[in-house]
């Protein structure tokens, strides 16, 4: 038997769903948003309603990195950034990962150390720098040690977080069938903290870029924190922008690959 629906209920479903959708307009502009930003700002630079000493023109910007691109320059001081990032990651997350799984798995060791690194976490990681340069010196070790340290603490909690959520009736089926204590927590623990590694893993890699960014500044005289800051010195401002840019497009990049790797190992997640 068919119902024939009221026009007006139907009248006003379809109202609810055009509201909720929202103006065809802005829809079909959204994605188009971040280019109107820069065309807006190509006109306000070369007519000089913004000052170009400061904001040059999103043109000449991109022909500065052109020709970074081009002499090398650029993709030089990239490599470096990223080997200094990538080496310093893997030295704090696997450690940050393993004591998370044991602070949240073991409740005698997390009474102990947790109000350590709890007491530890607000502290600004370059605020340490200085330390770092007087321990390891200006070589390689100062950096990668600082932003492995600030990889850490994110991997840490994110893990102990997510351990510690783990549902009593998962591990409690896994001692029924005679697991181990390192058994239920690779088998139990480990997976369950998985999302919440990775949201660590997304964090710690904006992180790293920070980090590294602002350590170069200061103590290195090679990547793209230290073309920003050189740039600043001799007021290349175009040069400046390339830097701030390129990291910035970097740090997105890894963070959708990291998504796109959690999609694949977490696939029991809704995203």
């Amino acid at each position: 038997m068919t119902t024939i629906a009221d026009p007006a209920i139907e009248r006003q479903l379809k109202d609810a769903v055009k509201a909720e959708r929202g103006s065809v307009w802005v829809r079909r502009l959204g994605p188009y948003t971040p280019l109107l930003i820069l065309v807006v700002w190509e006109i306000c630079s070369r007519t000089g309603v913004l000052d170009a000493r400061f904001f040059p023109a999103p043109s000449s910007i991109v022909e500065t990195f052109f020709e970074l691109l081009a002499s090398g320059v650029l993709l030089e001081n990239i490599s470096i950034t990223l080997s200094r990032i990538a080496i310093g990651f893997v030295m704090g997350a696997i450690p940050g990962i393993i004591l998370g799984v044991l602070l949240g798995s073991v409740r005698t060791l997390r009474l102990l150390l947790d109000p350590i690194f709890s007491s530890l976490l607000p502290v600004p990681k370059v605020a340490i720098f200085p330390l770092l340069l007087l321990i390891f010196g200006l070589g390689e070790t100062s950096k990668y040690v600082i932003v492995a340290i600030g990889v850490f603490f994110y991997l840490l909690f994110n893990t102990l977080s997510g351990v510690m959520q783990t549902p009593p009736l998962l591990n409690d089926v896994a001692n029924a069938n005679g697991a181990t204590r390192l058994q239920r927590w690779m088998t139990v623990s480990f997976p369950y903290a998985l999302p919440s590694i990775f949201t660590g893993i997304k964090l710690a890699t904006g992180g790293a870029f920070v980090i590294i960014a602002a350590s170069e500044f200061v103590g290195a005289n090679s990547g793209l924190g230290y073309m920003i800051w050189s740039s600043w010195g001799t007021f290349a401002v175009s040069k400046m922008y390339v830097g701030i840019v390129t990291i910035s497009v970097l740090g997105y990049a890894a963070t959708w690959l990291w998504a796109l790797l959690e999609r694949r190992v977490v696939p029991w997640v809704k995203y």
